[in-house]
């Protein structure tokens, strides 16, 4: 089905995982990005003869515009996006940001749609639109009938899909809406934005645990030092699997006017994941950890049905917590030596 594609966020850590995954298919590529969280950076893509980044901030309806003239379709990838304690330094900006990036991105599309060659809009929202769900696994649509998110990020996210499908009903604007769960890969770095949060003696990576675990772990914290009690459930996914699966949903037909949660059917706690960690960087040291007070954001489960995306996109997440943790852990053991995170 390979076209031309506009996608915004596109020098973050999941987009680079989707830009890759799109030249791989055959697609025309246009990224969008303004370095706002890393600052300027290089992507291994960067020559690719079907690849062309635009450096604008995506609020730039004019631009946007012009630039979907000639794109089919648009991923909406662009938000201030980062760890647990990134809801709390940050709680007003992220929705207050991540609205006027959000309204930008669909005023563009809306404008392409009616006026030039796009197709659809798909949007990157969020496990955590089900942050306050009671349903396990969570399947699709229980975001309608859970209370709100209580943080301003997932509330936005939320959001995010209204506007989708306000864009539907008075614009015909056709959507596909996808929602991550915990991605885990390579190429995720210190944010500029970063203040220091502490674990023990270590400064956090963006709060994000994966990253967090490997460093303080390598650095040589003993007993490590885990946010909460160890119980929390998280299902990790490889980021090359959750750009598989973006990239089907936007060139499947039944994926147009649906939601997907993109996810791994393996849950992982906490402290599994710790453990596991541990043990493949200090086999020979017994494990060890004690508990920090846990942030007020740190959902104590996040499970997605993923029965849906497998049954109308034939789509699964197929790389396992122990291949993801061999490709990760050497490359963030390298960035702790060079100073990144």
């Amino acid at each position: 089905m390979a076209g031309k594609i506009l996608i915004t966020g596109s020098a973050g850590f999941i987009g680079g995982y989707v830009v890759q995954e799109f030249l791989d298919n055959g697609w025309d590529v246009i990224g969008v990005d303004n370095y706002s969280k890393y600052g300027e950076l290089t992507k291994t893509y960067d020559s690719h003869p079907k690849y062309r980044f635009v450096r604008t901030d995506v609020k730039n309806v004019g631009l946007l515009t012009e630039l979907l003239e000639e794109c089919d379709h648009l991923i909406a990838g662009a938000a201030m996006i980062g760890g647990i304690s990134y809801f709390h330094e940050f709680a007003y900006d992220l929705i207050a940001e991540n609205e006027r990036i959000i309204a930008a991105t669909f005023d563009a599309a809306i404008n392409a749609f009616k006026q030039h060659r796009l197709q659809k809009i798909t949007v990157l929202s969020s496990s955590m639109v089900f942050e306050s769900t009671t349903e396990y696994p969570t399947p699709e649509g229980a975001e309608l009938r859970s209370p709100p998110p209580l943080s301003t990020y997932g509330f936005q996210k939320l959001a995010c899909e209204y506007f989708a499908r306000g864009a539907l009903q008075q614009y015909k604007l056709p959507y596909t809406i996808v929602r991550p769960f915990n991605c885990v890969g390579v190429g995720e770095q210190r944010a500029l934005s970063d203040r220091e949060v502490l674990s023990g003696d270590v400064k956090l990576a963006m709060s994000h645990v994966v990253p967090d675990l490997i460093q303080k772990i390598v650095k040589g914290q003993d007993p490590l030092h885990i946010l909460g009690d160890g119980n929390q459930v998280r299902h990790y996914t490889y980021g090359g699997d959750l750009a598989r699966g973006i990239r089907i949903a936007v060139e499947h037909p039944d994926a147009l006017n649906e939601d997907f949660n993109i996810s791994t059917r393996e849950s992982t706690t906490v402290l599994e994941l710790a453990e596991i960690i541990w043990k493949k960087l200090r086999p020979e040291t017994p494990f060890r950890y004690v508990s920090d007070e846990p942030f007020e954001y740190d959902v104590q489960k996040r499970v997605p049905d993923v029965s849906k995306a497998k049954q109308v996109l034939g789509y699964e997440a197929t790389t396992s917590l122990d291949a993801i943790l061999d490709e990760v852990i050497p490359w963030v053991a390298e960035q702790v030596k060079l100073g990144t995170i």
